[in-house]
C-alpha cells in the first residue's frame, strides 16, 4: 500500500476545510490523498442502477465532489475515494493505523461550548496510533486567517521529562517540509512561595526560567543537529502548559502536541495541554502519540 494521508469527509464545513489542508499538507509530503466516507447504512454496491434509486447516491456523490474539486487545485495529487460501511470511529481508526496521518474537522468552538468538540473527532484523536490534525472552518463573522508564511511557523508543546523522540520527529520534519521555522514552547507554572504582595521574586522566577531553558537546550540539540535546516527558536513561558501553548499558537499556521500512549486496558485520553489546544488553538492541531 502507497504511504497515505486520508482526511475524514462528513458533508460539514469542518470536514470540508480538513480536506483542502490535507490536500496542501499531502502535496507538500508527495502522499496519495485518501478521502474517507464512513456511514453503517451503506449497502452492497448495485450494478446498472439508477440514480434515484442508488440508496449510495448522496454518499457517492459527496466523495466525488470532493474528490474533483481537489483534483482540480492539485493536478499533480493523487486523490481516491473511499466508501466504508462502518462506524465512523472505527473507520477512521483503521484509517488512522494505515496511514501517514489523519486529518478530521473541528468545530470552531466559542467560550461556552469550550469543553465540546463533538462526538467522534475527540475518541478517535484520543485512540488513534497515527498524529491526527484537527482544522477549524471559519466562523461567521470571524476574520480569516492569513495565508500560511514563513514567520506563522510550526509551534511545538514540550514536556522536559520523558520521552518525546515522536512528537520531535513530526514537528521537525513538518516544519523542514514546509520551510518555516519551529518554535518550541514549554510553560511552567510559578509556585505559591514565590509570590508576595509586592509581586513575584524575582529570583525564584529566574532560577525557574534558567532550569527551563537548560532543559529546552538539552532537548532540542540533538534534533537541531539532526534538522540543521530548520530555524529553531525556544520559548519558556512561566505561566501553565495549557495556556503557553495556546497563547503561542496566535498566529501559527500548525501546531503539535503529544499525547501518551496508553497501556492495554487503560482508557484512552487527552492531556491538560492537549485537550487546551484541540478547543481554544485557531490554527489546525496535529495531536501526535508518542511513548
Amino acid at each position: 500500500m502507497e504511504p497515505a494521508l486520508t482526511v475524514g469527509l462528513d458533508g460539514s464545513p469542518e470536514s470540508h476545510a480538513a480536506a483542502h489542508w490535507a490536500a496542501d499538507e499531502a502535496e507538500r509530503r508527495r502522499l496519495t490523498l485518501r478521502l474517507l466516507h464512513a456511514w453503517p447504512l451503506l449497502v452492497p454496491e448495485p450494478t446498472n442502477v439508477r440514480s434515484e434509486i442508488d440508496q449510495n447516491y448522496w454518499a457517492k456523490k459527496l466523495v466525488h465532489n470532493a474528490q474533483a474539486e481537489l483534483q482540480a487545485g492539485h493536478p499533480g495529487l493523487t486523490v481516491v475515494g473511499n466508501l466504508v460501511a462502518d462506524d465512523a470511529q472505527n473507520a477512521l481508526l483503521q484509517a488512522a493505523s494505515e496511514s501517514e496521518m489523519l486529518v478530521l474537522g473541528s468545530r470552531g468552538l466559542t467560550p461556552w461550548e469550550s469543553y465540546f468538540l463533538g462526538d467522534i473527532s475527540m475518541p478517535v484523536v484520543a485512540r488513534s496510533e497515527r498524529p491526527v490534525v484537527l482544522v477549524r472552518a471559519r466562523q461567521p463573522g470571524e476574520p480569516g486567517r492569513p495565508a500560511p508564511t514563513a514567520a506563522g511557523g510550526v509551534v511545538v508543546a514540550l514536556k522536559l521529562h520523558g520521552p518525546c523522540e515522536d512528537l520531535l520527529e513530526f514537528a521537525f520534519a513538518t516544519a523542514a517540509a514546509r520551510g518555516v521555522p519551529l518554535r518550541a514552547v514549554h510553560g511552567r507554572g510559578v509556585p505559591l512561595h514565590a509570590y508576595a504582595p509586592w509581586g513575584s521574586d524575582h529570583g525564584v522566577t529566574q532560577e525557574i526560567a534558567h532550569d527551563v531553558q537548560k532543559g529546552l537546550d538539552q532537548v532540542l540539540r540533538p534534533w537541531r543537529e539532526k534538522f540543521p535546516g530548520v530555524v529553531v527558536t525556544d520559548v519558556p513561558r512561566l505561566e501553565s502548559p495549557a495556556r503557553a501553548v495556546v497563547r503561542a499558537a496566535e498566529g501559527a499556521d500548525l501546531l503539535v502536541v503529544g499525547r501518551r500512549r496508553h497501556p492495554a486496558g487503560a482508557g484512552p485520553r487527552l492531556g491538560p495541554v492537549a485537550q487546551a489546544a484541540a478547543h481554544h488553538a485557531r490554527c489546525p492541531v496535529a495531536v501526535v502519540p508518542h511513548d
